[in-house]
C-alpha cells in the first residue's frame, strides 16, 4: 500500500489532450480517479472510474462533490463569470484545488519567461484586446479571483502549448487541419512573420507527470508554475519537423493573408490575438520552479522530434480526413495564386 492508496481524486474535463495522459498516471501512483467528462469513455482499469456528464451542470456537480474528493484537477473552460459563481464551491469542497491557466498569459519580455515575468492583463496597452474574452486574459482574470479568494489550497499551472494523442499544433493550425494536409500532399500556409520565433511545445506525457507530482504536495499550495518543458526550437524548425515525420510541406505568407484563412470575425478576434501575443513573442521558459517542486529532471522529458515520431505513428489512418473550414481557404488561396 502507498501513501496515495485510497486518496480521491477528481479530475473534471479529464479525456482532453493532457488529462489523457494525467489520469493513468494519477492511477498508477495509488489514486483513486473520477474523471468527468462528455465523451463516453468505455474503459475497465483499476483505480479509475469515467463519468459521463456535463461538468458544467451545477446540480450535477454539487452532487458528485459530496463524494469528499482529496484533491480536484479542472481542465474545463469557463467564462470569467461562470468561474466566479463557481470556485468558492469548488474550493470549499476539496483539500487541494489545481487550476489549469496557460503560459498563454505572459507577456513579451526578457527571455526566459518566469512565473513571475509580466503578464498581459498588466502591461498591455491594447485597449481592444483588453476589452475582449481572450484566452490570455480570461485565464490571468481567473488566476486573479484564486488569488485575493482568500483560499489557501489552489495552485495554479500554466502549461505552454501541449501536444498529445489527437492534438498537434504548428503555429496557431490544429490538428484537423496539419495532418488533413499532410495526408492529402496539400501544403499549409504559415505566417512568415512567426517562423523565426522560438516556440514551446511539451508532450502531454511529461505534463501530466509534473501535474500529478504538484497534487497533495505542500510546496505547491497557493503558488502558480510555468509547466512546460524548456526546450524550444524556432516555428521553422518545428515545421521542418512536421516535414521529415509526415512530409508536410509549407509556403510563408504574410500576416493578413495567413489570418483570412480563419475567417473575417476569427481574423478579428482570437485568431489575430493568439498570433501576435503568443506565437509571434519569443517563447522561451524558465521551469526550473516546477522542477524543484517535483523532482523531476529537464533530462526526464521526451524531445520535441521524439515525442512527435511517437505520437503521429499512432495516429489512427482515418482521423482528420475531412477538409475544414480553414483548409478549403487555403486550397482557394491556392488555386487563385
Amino acid at each position: 500500500m502507498t501513501a496515495k492508496s485510497g486518496k480521491k481524486i477528481l479530475v473534471l474535463g479529464g479525456t482532453g489532450a493532457m488529462g489523457v495522459y494525467l489520469v493513468p498516471e494519477l492511477a498508477a501512483m495509488g489514486y483513486q480517479v473520477d474523471v468527468v467528462s462528455l465523451d463516453r469513455v468505455e474503459k475497465n482499469e483499476p483505480n479509475i472510474n469515467y463519468i459521463q456528464a456535463n461538468a458544467k451542470d451545477n446540480s450535477f456537480l454539487e452532487k458528485l462533490l459530496e463524494n469528499k474528493y482529496d484533491a480536484i484537477v479542472d481542465f474545463m473552460i469557463y467564462s470569467t463569470e461562470e468561474f466566479a459563481a463557481r470556485y468558492k464551491l469548488l474550493l470549499e469542497s476539496t483539500s487541494h484545488y489545481i487550476f489549469l491557466s496557460t503560459y498563454r498569459v505572459y507577456a513579451q519580455g526578457p527571455t526566459p519567461i518566469k512565473e513571475t515575468s509580466f503578464r498581459l492583463l498588466d502591461v498591455s496597452w491594447d485597449r481592444e484586446f483588453l476589452a475582449t474574452e481572450d484566452y490570455a486574459l480570461y485565464k490571468a482574470r481567473q488566476e486573479n479571483i484564486l488569488q485575493f479568494s482568500g483560499f489557501d489550497n489552489w495552485t495554479i499551472v500554466r502549461p505552454a502549448i501541449t501536444y498529445s494523442k489527437f492534438r498537434f499544433q504548428l503555429v496557431t493550425l490544429e490538428a484537423d487541419t496539419v495532418i488533413y494536409r499532410a495526408r492529402h500532399k496539400k501544403p499549409v500556409l504559415l505566417p512568415e512573420q512567426a517562423l523565426p520565433v522560438e516556440g514551446t511545445m511539451s508532450w502531454a506525457g511529461d505534463v501530466g507527470r509534473m501535474l500529478a507530482r504538484l497534487l497533495l504536495n505542500p510546496v505547491s499550495f497557493r503558488e502558480v508554475y510555468t509547466v512546460t518543458t524548456s526546450e524550444h526550437q524556432p516555428w521553422k524548425q518545428i515545421a521542418d519537423y512536421y516535414k521529415e515525420i509526415i512530409g508536410l510541406e509549407y509556403i510563408p505568407v504574410d500576416t493578413e493573408t495567413y489570418l483570412s484563412f480563419f475567417g473575417p470575425e476569427a481574423a478579428k478576434g482570437g485568431a489575430k490575438y493568439q498570433l501576435l501575443y503568443d506565437r509571434c513573442f519569443d517563447r522561451v521558459m524558465d521551469n526550473s520552479k516546477v522542477l524543484a517542486a517535483t523532482g523531476l529532471r529537464q533530462e526526464d522529458f521526451t524531445s520535441l522530434k521524439k515525442g512527435l515520431e511517437r505520437e503521429l505513428a499512432a495516429l489512427p489512418k482515418d482521423a482528420f480526413n475531412k477538409a475544414n473550414s480553414i483548409s478549403r481557404r487555403m486550397d482557394e488561396y491556392l488555386r487563385g495564386r
